[in-house]
């Protein structure tokens, strides 16, 4: 017999799979797929810049994944809201609007980049944006988010923390503590655990005895969602009920968004643990932004249309790549900033 906290776990994920789509305006799709295009093609510049010799250290490519990003931070109030996220972040930068050439600047280590210079591929910052990182650590941006949704509620500001981590994380202990936090204080965050599959090269079925990652939160008493990460219209659906939930002061909420990347964990990954015709078939058969182009042919858009947004898009990532390129990389004395905490 279904208990009143057995629905209530549960209550999010009927709702959504009530009516699964986001009834979308044409305008409103068309600058979805402007979007997930802008981060699809930014990150293939990324990469081929990283093979250049132009980027160093670790790159996280987020091919693949585009319609998570652009599917819950289109729905974000962008003047209250906080996000935060792991190392694989230029996604979720271009999905809150900001600069393709300061992002680009940053991944090449120039003085104009969003952190300076300083903090490269994995580790971009905007305050300005309540954009919080870009962290390296396997899990830790969790554990930071619950304290940004702790400041939200003792600022009594009306916002939530959108927190990000991947299904490797989702196994950290540090997740678990979080989760038990924000229950036992009901803060407002929704923890958004982006299922690529295969973490750092590790299959979920061979590292995780529990592979419904939305289910992880029932101990905790946190409703989970099980929503298909390759669809932005199913996705902005699911943030609407999420959202609304925390928002009126239900506590957090546990998103698993099922998705998948097409590049290896990092620029260095060969990715020899899954077969090409695996790629190939999500390629296919599940692409995010193939599959938006096909919802926007059937409102009456062409082929020509959706050529025009590609070349603009095009234009502005080789824009952006070539300001990096131009931009000086930062003063020695950059080294010596940004270290302490000037004041609290």
């Amino acid at each position: 017999m279904a208990t009143d906290e057995d629905f209530v776990l549960h209550s999010l994920q009927e709702a959504h799979e009530k009516s699964p789509r986001y009834d979308a305006s044409v305008e409103e799709m068309l600058h979805f797929y402007e979007q997930m295009l802008l981060i699809r093609r930014f990150e293939e510049k990324a990469g081929q810049l990283y093979g250049l010799g132009l980027i160093g250290g670790f790159c996280h490519l987020y091919i693949g994944q585009e319609a998570v990003a652009i599917g819950l931070q289109s729905a974000l109030d962008s003047d209250k809201d906080s996000v935060i996220t792991g190392y694989r972040d230029h996604g979720h930068m271009l999905a809150y609007g900001i600069d393709p050439n300061v992002i680009m600047a940053e991944l090449t280590g120039r003085q104009a980049g969003i952190s300076k210079g300083k903090g490269g591929s994995m580790h971009m910052f905007s305050t300005e944006h309540k954009f919080y990182g870009g962290h390296g650590i396997v899990g830790a941006q969790v554990a930071l988010g619950g304290g940004l949704a702790l400041a939200h509620q003792y600022n009594n500001d009306g916002g939530l923390c959108l927190a990000y981590f991947g299904d490797g994380a989702a196994n950290q202990g540090q997740v678990y503590e979080t989760f038990n936090m924000a229950a036992l204080w009901n803060l407002p965050i929704v923890f958004v655990i982006e299922n690529n599959q295969y973490a750092m090269g590790t299959a979920v079925t061979r590292s995780s005895a529990e592979t419904e990652f939305h289910r992880r939160g029932t101990a905790f008493r946190i409703p989970g969602m099980d929503v298909n990460g390759m669809d932005v219209l199913e996705v902005r659906n699911a943030a609407e009920i999420a959202f609304k939930h925390v928002r009126e002061g239900n506590g957090p909420v546990l998103m698993e968004l099922n998705t998948y990347r097409y590049r290896g964990h990092s620029m260095s990954d060969p990715a020899k643990y899954r077969t090409r015709e695996e790629v190939q078939d999500y390629r296919d058969t599940k692409d995010p932004i193939e599959g938006l182009k096909k919802a926007l042919m059937e409102k009456g858009k062409t082929e020509d249309d959706l050529k025009a947004i590609d070349k603009n898009i095009r234009k502005i990532v080789s824009e952006a790549a070539d300001f990096a390129e131009s931009s000086p990389e930062p003063d020695p004395s950059e080294l010596y900033t940004d270290v302490l905490v000037g004041e609290y």
